[in-house]
């Protein structure tokens, strides 16, 4: 079984990474989860900051790492890879523009929250704050926000059963599809 490690942008990715069913997702493909380190923005995934987080990650015995990052405002993917400049063997995601949209995406959990068989959020990765849209879809169906605090917001949804694999069967969610099928391919190399 393949040792896996993370280095998340940040703390919405950790908890994401971290979250049981994401850990349950790994053992079902033959996957061992190792740790998942937050290096507090993107601004820290850069050769000279990672470097540390993949020593630590090697040393507790990772034999593959991801970094998990955000697209944000850039409009390459390209570009973000050519900035965090990994080495050789490890793997960068970029979430399309952020990865809160995976929670759009994720219409099971959001089917339940809202008591709606038929909720479908039709375009996630093309919003530039899905925390917000998320925030106004709870106050319409609900009458009640769930904040703009990321950590929090991204705590509930995990709490309430969000599901990387659910987000990626989204027709409109291909950087989720795309961080699934890596974790999937791994055993396949």
């Amino acid at each position: 079984m393949v040792k896996v490690g993370f280095i998340c942008e940040g703390a919405t990715e950790k908890i994401i990474i971290e979250s049981s069913d994401f850990k349950n997702f790994l053992k079902e493909n033959n996957l061992v989860f190792i740790k998942a380190v937050d290096a507090t923005g993107n601004g820290n995934l850069k050769p000279q900051n990672i470097e540390p987080f993949i020593k630590e990650l090697l040393d507790e015995g990772a034999d593959k790492i991801f970094i998990l990052t955000d697209l944000d405002e850039d409009l390459c993917i390209t570009k973000i890879k050519e900035r965090i400049n990994a080495p050789e063997g490890l793997i960068v995601i970029v979430a399309k523009k952020v990865i809160e949209a995976w929670f759009l995406a994720d219409s099971k959990m959001l089917r339940g929250f809202f008591n709606d068989e038929n909720f479908h959020f039709d375009f996630p990765e093309n919003e530039s704050n899905p925390l917000q849209v998320l925030n106004d879809l709870f106050k319409n169906k609900l009458n009640r926000g769930i904040g703009k605090n990321k950590p929090v917001a991204a705590n509930k949804m995990v709490n309430n059963g969000f599901s990387i694999s659910s987000a990626a069967m989204h027709p409109n969610c291909s950087s989720a599809v795309y961080f699934i099928n890596k974790l999937r391919s791994i055993n396949l190399a």
